[in-house]
């Protein structure tokens, strides 16, 4: 039997999603987990995993159509099925997903609770493994006048900010949290509606109201026509893909007709502008007086590096090791690489490192592991290898699954990959976790030795520091010069001993050391 997949609802308030590129094609197989097409809120972009099995029998939505939440996208079956039943079906036409948004049918629920026309607006939920968000600004007062689709309050997850819309028109009633304030995902947030109406329900914490919500009101969404295209202005909604593209091509964005929802510019609009050559908009910008000092809140990833950091510290019993090694064989290495060309010219001495640390891991399983508790460990049978990425946005570590399985020049596509999702904000949270072991990389900074600290609950990580010029003893009794390099390796003494910890560290010189004799086994 085919099965449908549906568009995902991506947040409480999400109503619609617009499809940016099918990643399968019709025919191709297909697998639980395989990702099928991204798509894209007015906040972000996502990537959708098929939750069925078998070869991919039909597309019904193309690349830039708009497509409301929990609507069929596509059939998944055996060959030669009929799917014409699930055609412009909704989820409650579908068999059972396991990856649809269970939030949904709890919507209407906050929309409708307690006895007063006010109504609540909730945290969204920026993403499947996101708990709670803090709040960055008020945008809006107590007393403002509200429309819906009017930015409320910006807020922040531990990976990007994004900005909360009202679902709701009237009168900005009350404020339940704060700026800077850590409120669970699906809370209510504040209350709109007419003057004068009680929130004291709406308040988290209150006794919940019985309310009777019809059958209809709780059901999917039916398929909506886009909206007209809206001429935007200053302040317009722009999606991810299309402020990217604007900023490659050095265009403001918000002077396109926007045809996605609500007159969101989509990355279609912003391609007809570029076809018009339409100039950047120039930026005033206004002088302000210099202040002596400027007093900053930590971002939300500030604020969740902060957190971490200290948990670490404060409950590992952590030590560091510094050792360093003859960084010859991986310099002439890299040298031959950079001379073959192509993906090989790409690979850089941190992925010959990560490589490495791969496969020396494999010898020494109280580094790769993780910390249950006080008296127990999680052994790993694979290395999960998190790679520290420096953004704009503060540290992050994205993981590279399975990496002792894969070649260098896999591990080296990884890391690019990772990082660059990293940096662009749309690395999905759930990439983000699950290592069994870290690398952090200050070589190019030129550090020469540092005390890298832990990523709970992992047990060990490895800091990579600069190459520096140092002298030795040759066998011929002259004096000679080599290139060293320093590897710092920070461990929990609660799961290691300082004695592994030192065996893993001369494994993985000696086989830096020797790195193409690595490369064969």
């Amino acid at each position: 039997m085919a099965n449908a997949v549906i568009m995902p609802k991506a947040g409480i308030t999400v109503e619609s999603c617009i499809i940016g590129e099918w990643v399968k094609k019709v025919g191709d197989q297909v697998k639980i987990g395989d990702v099928l097409f991204t798509y894209e809120t007015d906040k972000a972009s996502f990537e959708c995993e098929s939750t069925a099995e078998g070869e991919l029998l039909e597309i019904f939505f193309e690349e830039g159509d708009e497509v409301p939440c929990l609507v069929n996208v596509c059939a998944v079956g055996t060959k030669g099925e009929d799917c014409s039943s699930l055609r412009g079906g909704s989820a409650a036409d579908a068999p059972a997903a396991p990856a649809a948004a269970p939030a949904a049918a709890a919507a209407p629920a906050a929309a409708v609770a307690c006895n007063t026309k006010a109504q609540a607006v909730i945290m969204p939920k920026a993403g499947i493994t996101v708990e709670s968000c803090i709040i960055g600004e008020w945008l809006k007062q107590i007393g403002d006048e509200v429309k819906i689709g009017d930015i409320l309050f910006t807020y922040e997850t531990d990976k990007a900010s994004f900005e909360c819309e009202s679902t709701a028109e009237g009168e900005l009633l009350a404020i339940f949290f704060e700026e800077g304030d850590e409120v669970p995902c699906m809370e209510n947030v504040c209350a709109v509606g007419p003057k004068g109406e009680p929130t004291d329900c709406l308040k988290p914490g209150a006794a919940p109201a019985v309310v009777e919500v019809a059958a209809a009101e709780v059901a999917a969404p039916v398929a909506e026509v886009a909206a007209p295209a809206v001429e935007a202005k200053d302040g317009a909604p722009v999606s991810p893909r299309a402020a990217k593209l604007a900023k490659a091509a050095g265009v403001d964005a918000t002077l396109a007709v926007g045809t996605g929802p609500n007159g969101r510019i989509i990355e279609r609009d912003v391609q007809k502008l570029i076809a018009q050559g339409v100039p950047a908009k120039a930026a005033a910008v206004a002088a302000e007086p210099e202040n002596e000092y400027e007093d900053v809140k930590f971002s939300g990833i500030r604020r969740a590096i902060s957190k971490s950091m200290h948990t670490s510290l404060s409950t590992m019993a952590q030590l560091t090791h510094n050792v360093s090694f003859d960084a010859t064989a991986i310099l002439n290495y890299r040298k031959a690489l950079k001379a073959a060309g192509g993906d090989y010219a790409g690979i850089t001495l941190g992925d010959i490192i990560l490589y490495a640390v791969s496969r020396t891991l494999l010898n020494h399983p109280d580094l790769n592991a993780n910390m249950l508790d006080d008296n127990s460990i999680r052994l790993f049978k694979h290395v999960n290898l998190g790679v520290a990425v420096d953004t704009p946005r503060g540290l992050m570590v994205p993981t590279i699954r399975n990496a002792d399985q894969l070649s260098l020049l896999e591990i080296s596509k990884a890391v690019k990959e990772l990082a660059a999702e990293c940096r662009d904000g749309a690395i999905n949270p759930d990439k983000l976790s699950g290592g069994s072991f870290t690398v952090s990389n200050l070589g190019s900074m030129g550090v020469e030795s540092f005390t890298p600290v832990i990523n709970p609950p992992q047990t060990g990580i490895l800091g990579v520091c600069g190459t520096i010029d140092r002298v030795r003893k040759a066998a011929d009794g002259s004096i000679e010069i080599y290139p060293a390099m320093g590897l710092s390796l920070t461990y929990d003494h609660r799961a290691v001993d300082g004695t592994p910890a030192a065996r893993f560290q001369k494994e993985l010189c000696q086989n830096l050391e020797n790195f193409t004799t690595l490369l064969a086994k």
